[in-house]
């Protein structure tokens, strides 16, 4: 009797700070949601005063419809969502997009209502901008609020990983590395007995996943991370089974570390999650009309500049050597189609219909005049004309010959992977030293590493890196490894 009264206070006890933790997020979001009514009528109404229009009914109302809109465009966003995982810069994208719908809606409605003519212009950009930087400068300062509430230790939520892997380590450090997240980590669990009576970054590990389900029951933690091992599944199936009859929140996490993963990400198929392991930025419409006006402005503005230059290289291959300026070589870009590659010659006429052997670049017959434009690489320039036709881009891993890449497919893992961007005339790897006649394994990692961080910004960085610095030799050893 006594354990049952014991027990029974202890499951209130619990109950009572789960509800006290709940009331404080849910106090969150409500006040969330009150200034993102109330703020875009106060900035008008400031952005009035500044101007010197008399405030009136009309904007009264485009304020309180511009504070509904704003809160309904940021529930559609998800900025209400799932707020403890998201970053500060998540957080002012999602405000950004939410405002940029509201202002969007608001000019529709007023043109189409023929109201325009009952507002002042300047006024309406004063409150864009007035209404932009306010509200980004309170999300900023509500989670700087939340981690000072984190550190009192309100509003923090108990969390237990079951799984002590390579998964189960990593999210703790995630937790310890995002004290904005408000995570407490109550434990690790694991079937495994090299993890028992142990710990796991420190945290210790409290039993077994028999235990973890008696914990979840008392109440010891508010959510549990899955984090098992592939080939778990009949574990985990009657680990859920037990866990359905608790009121505790339970998340799967995939352990993606089984995986060398390619620009991974999560898509939602008809309500069914699907994880994309090997992808490719250029699977997104957006990203490659963005890569492409990236390109076509680029190389159009490289190309104004440097035609003197191309003209006085193509003069220059006349008068050292006889045959043709240009030189054309088979090489496989996106998606493993075969281009022609354009170049200043800098080799004698049909030297390369003998045996051509890879790895053998700085060992090629050139003519003087080609030995100087290959050593400063201005034999890569007609390629800007490759990029305005769209064979290539301006930043991409560097094109192999055809004749090579059979070999090389069977010889380096994920070699192929390359292609799933367009060639570039300079990338990731080559500002990392590993062009021409370098570790061919050392090329990949890096062009990989690229396709999985593409972003614009970083195809900026490495224009600038290559632009000012040059291409930076490695002394890495040609091979096959």
């Amino acid at each position: 009797m006594k354990d049952a009264i014991t027990s029974l206070e202890k499951n209130l006890y619990c109950e009572t700070a789960m509800t006290k933790i709940t009331n404080y997020r849910s106090l969150f979001i409500v006040l969330k949601r009150l200034l993102d009514i109330l703020l875009p009528s106060v900035t008008l109404f400031i952005s009035t005063v500044a101007y010197g229009v008399p405030w009136s009914d009309q904007y009264a109302m485009l304020g309180m419809l511009g504070g509904f809109i704003f809160t309904v465009a940021n529930q559609f966003y998800g900025s209400y969502d799932n707020w403890r995982s998201r970053s500060v810069q998540e957080s002012i994208k999602m405000a950004c997009k939410a405002w940029g719908a509201t202002l969007t809606i608001l000019v529709f409605l007023v043109f189409m209502l023929k109201h325009s003519q009952n507002y002042s212009r300047v006024v309406f950009v004063l409150w864009l901008l007035l209404t932009l930087i306010v509200v980004l400068f309170f999300r900023y300062m509500s989670r700087q609020m939340l981690r000072y509430a984190f550190k009192m230790g309100l509003s923090t939520k108990k969390v237990a990983i079951a799984g002590g892997g390579e998964m189960g380590s990593y999210l703790i450090k995630l937790f310890r590395n995002n004290p904005c997240f408000g995570f407490q980590i109550a434990g690790v669990y694991d079937d495994d007995p090299l993890f028992l009576s142990k710990s796991v970054e420190g945290i210790p590990v409290c039993g077994n996943l028999e235990q973890a389900v008696e914990d979840a029951q008392s109440g010891v933690f508010e959510e549990l991370y899955l984090c098992l091992p592939l080939g778990a599944e009949k574990n985990m199936i009657a680990i859920l089974d037990r866990l359905s009859q608790t009121t505790t929140i339970v998340k799967y996490v995939p352990n993606l570390f089984a995986f060398d993963l390619l620009h991974a990400k999560m898509i939602d198929l008809k309500g069914l999650p699907v994880i994309s392991l090997y992808d490719t930025p250029m699977s997104c419409p957006l990203f490659r009309t963005l890569k492409r006006f990236e390109d076509i402005m680029i190389a159009s503005l490289i190309l104004l500049v440097i035609w003197p230059v191309m003209v006085m290289i193509a003069i220059g291959i006349k008068l050292t050597s006889p045959g043709p300026v240009f030189y054309r070589q088979k090489r496989i870009g996106w998606n493993g189609k075969p281009f022609d590659i354009f170049k200043f010659r800098s080799m004698p006429v049909d030297l390369e219909n003998k045996r051509v052997i890879w790895g053998h670049a700085c060992q090629k017959t050139t003519t003087k005049f080609g030995q100087f434009i290959r050593s400063t690489s201005l034999d890569e320039l007609p390629q800007f004309l490759n990029v305005l036709a769209g064979d290539m881009s301006i930043v991409g891993p560097r094109p192999e010959r055809d004749i090579f890449i059979d070999t090389i497919s069977q010889d380096v893992p994920r070699y192929m992977q390359r292609h799933m961007v367009k060639a570039g005339i300079t990338g990731w790897a080559q500002i990392n030293g590993y062009r021409g006649d370098t570790s061919l394994k050392k090329r990949v990692e890096h062009d990989l590493y690229y396709i999985s961080h593409w972003s614009f910004w970083f195809d900026i960085k490495i224009i600038f890196r290559t632009a000012f610095k040059g291409w930076r030799a490695e002394s890495a050893v040609p091979s096959l490894e």
